[in-house]
């Protein structure tokens, strides 16, 4: 029962912090209201007659059109650089030598011999950078949101008016191949389409072969108004090997030929359009708001003259969402009704018209259409939503109202106003602009209760954390209240839905959990707060060391800070380092690191000495300086942030097949798998040195040969993987299958070792053996009476011990036979066994996930635990019974060290950094399993918290398992000498983690503490990135890096609290698979009926390990019985 009331209570705890980040989210990231309105022709944008050139026309639509035709060439990730030419090479400057600059040729070649037929501008993106929200805004004329990034792994039909289905309601052929994107955009809007699979960026060529295939045929059949193609192999080859590969040169040639091809065929009615979506990162990512990534190339042709004038020296800049407009009026559209784009006036000039009022006054006709339609969409959207800004709008109005007085006036005298046409112009561009940058700010619209409310959630649930992670040390605290809190929360959830169902009144799920969250917290915090937390003085609730208090301020206030924010990588070792250098020191003023002195400082607000020192100095210095390294060694593999030009990203992050070099590919090929095998060897080691090696239990079989099976199945999937592109033609397919079937296998032996973990998680030997065993002494390293409470809990025990041989002596001299003895070994590290097991089959598919590279990583990751558990382990007393606890500064090193792994296997808490790679290791290709393809991206973002929150028992373990690293000789008490000569020198075993087991009352208020401390620690995290996010929401940065990292820490946060109670589960797995094992042991011994003795190894030796709370009631049948209780390490 306490097992259970200790992981619902977590569990309950974590609902808390879930409701508070959902309902604090449901503040912060909420979406602009889409209108369902649309444009058509019966209805003008505004007031006021239609342009003068399309008066008394038939079938006339705001404008005439000027193309029948449309060909639009969307090329995925075209940055804008892309198109640029080749730089020439300057005296006394080193050559450029890009791999993407001059290979659209074609395009430089059009721009060079007909000025007034081609214009190249540089589109600006707005973020975020991901296709389906380029596509939206290319369609529609908007602004999607941030949160709708979240949707690119499922994209949905747009409701929204767009150019696609004006283009169909007037009758239009539109005919598309490519991104199947399109398919869930705009379903069942095209004429004819060939759709292609889009998700696996590995693959550089289907989609665009598809393409290449139906193109030209399509083309020339004349079976289509419009034509619309996009090509993906520019943005998966950016994926794949960034864009200074050389396959890069080779993708953009090929685009280079397919535009030529294009111009070739265009017939005089044909505006061609090449466009890219965004740009992309020097890493060939996109999804975040840098220049690189929101930096597009866009072209323009036609086979007659459409610009008045030659280009300039410099492409002009233009928002991307002005293309909608532009292509609208161009092939006589309406404008879709949500645009805020503005018309790119200069294609509206009449250029065969030599009368330069002509072409002004067909600018300002254009933009006045745009304007009236952009005002009409203003006025409808103030009226259904109340998140613009008033005053703003009313200014905006007013400067539109002018403008159009203006222009009207002008349609009745064109002739001689070109200064007033002129300034009508700017003044319709300003009104545009102004629109667009309102909107930018506006639709930024929060919810500040929401924000308000889930932040004080977060809050409460932090001094829950805290409140009652000190109220578990505590003499008088007892489970049974902790599932009170779950009973309020279910019954007043249900209590809620009841009334909203009955009422009819409509609650978002949000609101109704963090109701339920709120009436189950308040309860028991009154209740904790009446009976416990008054009674004791606000010190006492925050008991954390000064040093580690400071350390935990500086990391909240870092929060609130860009700067900070965005070099975390960096400041996150910096605390680790200085955390572990407080330990150090901390080891030393308590003597357990050098010969104590007399120090007159005072202690920095850590724990006074509680034992004699466990490790030598030399030891303990060795673990800091071992672990420094690790943490410098690991910062070698870092990402740069986009923010920061000057850094360089460290090249051991990309994956081998991305090295052109064969010998050094295969020199870095075998250092990863020297990786692997050490970190097996490792692995295989340790347990070898505590006997956990010897067992016959199925996870032990599993661990001396599934393990190197998963080594080996690894080692081959990588070397598929560097050399996939390399194989011969007639392999491919074995070597494509192969590559699918690897990580698949390796993922299922993992799981089926943990299976077997869980299954039978005591993993010791049993052996029976005739003889008696040993006689006691009571041994006291004192002379006189026990004068202290350290005294009493060294004797105790062994005038227990002594009783107990004084009775299996009276037993053994009524017998004729010497008692069997049984002897099982490998229990002093059980539990530690089982955890160290877990982790390790864990690793395994998470290394699977990340680039070959990174397995260095995971050897230093497992390395740096190692050392840090021991150098913890070394300021941490065991030597009285109970309460167990772990100190603050264990926990926050965990919890930092985590942090420190997630930047150092190369990830950074932005959109763009994120690994996508991990989506397509061991999925076919073709698939649509996008929940698959989007766990596997997520579990590689999170590796380090999932590896960090499962392994957070070890902090409570691992001290109990290094009380001994061998059998101690036990003392002799003074003036027995004599005795000792005729005796032979008896060994002493620990108990290591049979300790735990001797309190159990003890041991699951520690796993619960331990539980509330990690959840503390990271609870602030989130509350300080929800805080930051929340004050600085009008930031400049605050979509670029407040915004991102609140979900990053959000998301981790998720994934630890799961992997916390998982780990924590674990443990009580184990603990009562040992509770069974005893009782059966117990069973099968009064079953024989034979005098025997039961001997523990790897544990110590102690008598309180016969009593009632240890074993379950028939183990005093089992002392009756003749069975005696004894510890050895050795078998």
């Amino acid at each position: 029962m306490r097992k259970i009331s200790v992981l619902l209570f977590l569990a309950w705890v974590g609902f808390l912090f879930y409701a508070g980040i959902a309902l604090f989210t449901s503040g912060f990231l909420l979406t602009r209201l889409e209108l369902t309105n649309h444009s058509s022709c019966q209805e003008p944008p505004g007031p006021g007659s239609l342009p003068w050139g399309s008066r008394g026309e038939p079938g006339a639509c705001w404008m005439p059109s000027r193309f029948s035709r449309l060909v639009l060439v969307l090329i995925d990730a075209l940055r804008f650089d892309f198109a640029q030419p080749q730089l020439s090479h300057v005296s006394g400057e080193p050559p450029v030598s890009l791999p993407f600059l001059g290979k659209l040729g074609f395009l430089q070649r059009i721009l060079e011999i007909q000025p007034h037929h081609a214009r190249l501008y540089q589109s600006k993106v707005d973020p975020p950078t991901t296709t389906m929200q380029r596509l939206k805004a290319l369609t529609t004329g908007s602004l999607p949101t941030f949160i709708d990034a979240g949707s690119n792994f499922a994209s949905y039909a747009i409701a929204e008016d767009n150019l696609v289905k004006q283009l169909t309601s007037t009758g239009r052929r539109v005919v598309f191949m490519g991104d199947e994107t399109w398919n869930d955009l705009f379903p069942g809007a095209f004429s004819q389409a060939f759709f292609f699979p889009s998700f696996d960026v590995r693959d550089l060529h289907t989609v665009d072969n598809g393409i290449l295939e139906h193109l030209y045929p399509t083309m020339d059949s004349g079976e289509w108004d419009v034509l619309i193609t996009h090509f993906l192999g520019v943005d998966h080859c950016g994926h794949k090997h960034g864009p200074h590969h050389p396959e890069m040169a080779k993708k953009l040639s090929q685009m280079d030929q397919v535009i030529q091809g294009l111009v070739e065929r265009l017939e005089n009615d044909t505006l061609l359009v090449v466009t890219g979506d965004h740009g992309m990162t020097t890493s060939g990512n996109h999804g975040g708001d840098s220049e690189l990534e929101t930096s597009a190339a866009l072209f323009l042709y036609s086979p007659t003259a459409l610009f008045p004038s030659a280009p300039p020296e410099e492409p002009e800049v233009i928002p991307q969402i002005s293309i909608v407009p532009t292509l609208a009026l161009l092939l006589g559209l309406p404008i879709p009704f949500g645009n805020i784009g503005e018309v790119i006036a200069e294609v509206f000039s009449e250029v065969e018209d030599s009368q330069p009022h002509s072409s002004t006054l067909a600018q300002a006709s254009a933009l006045h259409l745009n304007a009236q339609q952009v005002s009409r969409f203003l006025h409808t959207y103030s009226t259904a939503a109340q998140d613009l800004q008033v005053k703003e709008l009313h200014r905006l109005q007013h400067l539109f109202s002018k403008a159009s007085a203006d222009y009207q006036r002008l349609l009745q005298s064109p002739q001689g106003a070109e200064a007033a046409l002129q300034t009508v112009i700017t003044e319709l561009q300003q009104f545009l602009r102004g629109v667009r940058a309102m909107c930018i700010e506006s639709w930024a619209r929060f919810s500040l209760v929401r924000m308000a409310g889930g932040a004080a959630l977060l809050a409460a649930t932090c001094f829950l954390c805290l409140l009652v992670s000190q109220w578990a040390t505590s003499p008088g605290f007892y489970f049974r209240p902790l599932l009170i809190p779950m009973a309020w929360g279910l019954t007043g959830a249900v209590v809620c839905a009841g009334l909203l169902a009955t009422t009819g009144l409509k609650l978002d799920s949000v609101v109704l959990g963090a109701m339920a969250a709120v009436g189950s917290l308040l309860p028991f915090l009154w209740k904790a707060w009446a009976g416990w937390g008054a009674k004791r003085p606000l010190a006492a609730l925050l008991p954390m060391p000064g040093p580690v208090l400071l350390l935990l301020l500086i990391r909240f206030a870092g929060f609130f800070s860009d700067s900070f924010v965005i070099a975390e990588a960096r400041a996150a070792p910096f605390l680790l380092i200085s955390l572990i250098l407080l330990l150090v020191a901390q080891l030393h003023w308590e003597g357990k690191l050098l010969p104590p002195k007399l120090l007159t400082i005072p202690r920095l607000g850590f724990l006074t000495p509680a034992g004699p020192p466990r490790h030598n100095g030399t030891h303990a210095l060795g673990l800091g300086v071992g672990l420094l390294l690790c943490i410098r060694l690991a910062g070698l593999f870092h990402r740069c942030p986009e923010e920061t030009p000057a850094c360089s990203s460290s090249p051991w992050l990309s994956p081998l097949a991305s090295m052109v070099g064969g010998r050094a590919k295969n020199v870095w090929y075998g250092a990863c798998v020297g990786a692997l095998a050490a970190l097996l060897a490792a692995v295989r080691l340790w347990l070898r040195r505590y006997g956990n090696l010897k067992s016959p239990e199925p996870p032990v079989l599993f661990v001396r040969w599934g393990l190197p099976l998963m080594g080996l199945g690894t080692a081959a999937y990588w070397a598929l993987a560097s050399g996939a592109d390399e194989a011969p033609p007639r392999l491919r397919a074995l070597v494509a299958g192969a590559s699918v079937m690897l990580p698949r296998a390796v993922a299922g032996l993992a799981a089926s070792g943990l299976m077997l973990l869980l299954w039978r998680p005591v993993t010791v030997l049993v052996k029976a053996a005739a003889g008696a065993p040993r006689t006691r002494t009571v041994l006291t390293p004192f002379s006189g009476p026990p004068t202290s409470q350290a005294d009493l809990d060294y004797v105790v025990p062994q005038i227990y011990r002594h009783m107990q041989e004084e009775f299996r002596g009276r037993l053994e001299r009524t017998k004729s036979q010497g008692p069997l003895t049984v002897a099982a070994y490998q229990l002093g590290s059980v539990y530690s066994a089982a955890m160290v097991t877990a982790l390790t089959l864990l690793a395994f598919p998470l290394l699977l996930l990340h680039a070959e590279r990174i397995s260095l990583v995971f050897l230093l990751l497992f390395l740096q635990s190692f050392l840090l558990l021991h150098l913890l382990a070394a300021g941490i007393p065991i030597t009285t019974p109970g309460p167990f606890t772990v100190p603050w500064q264990a926990v926050s090193a965990w919890a930092f060290m985590a942090t420190q792994t997630f930047y150092s296997t190369g990830h950074q808490p932005v959109f763009p950094a994120i690994h996508w790679h991990a989506a397509f290791v061991g999925v076919p290709e073709g698939h649509d399993f996008t929940w698959l393809s989007a766990l596997l991206v997520g579990t590689n973002t999170f590796a380090s918290h999932i590896l960090f929150a499962v392994g957070c028992p070890l902090l409570l373990l691992w001290p109990f398992l290094c009380e001994s690293q061998g059998p101690r000789k036990r003392r002799q008490p003074p003036g027995n000498e004599a005795e000792a000569r005729v005796r032979p020198e008896e060994e002493e075993e620990p108990l290591m983690e049979m300790r735990l087991r001797d309190a159990p009352h003890h041991f699951n208020a520690a796993l619960l503490q331990l539980g509330l401390k990690y959840l503390f620690v990271l609870g602030i995290q989130i509350l300080a990135c929800a805080l930051a996010a929340s004050i600085l929401r009008r930031h400049l940065m605050v979509w670029k890096v407040f915004a991102p990292k609140f979900i990053f820490e959000a998301m981790g946060f998720i994934v630890s609290s799961v992997g916390l109670c998982l780990g924590i589960a674990l443990v009580m797995r184990v603990d009562g698979a040992v509770s069974s094992w005893f009782r059966q042991l117990v069973l099968a011994q009064q079953k024989a009926g034979e005098q025997s003795s039961l001997v523990y190894t790897g544990a110590g030796s102690s008598a309180r390990e016969a009593q009632s709370h240890l074993l379950p009631p028939c183990s005093q049948d089992l002392l009756a019985s003749g069975t005696s209780l004894f510890y050895n390490s050795k078998s």
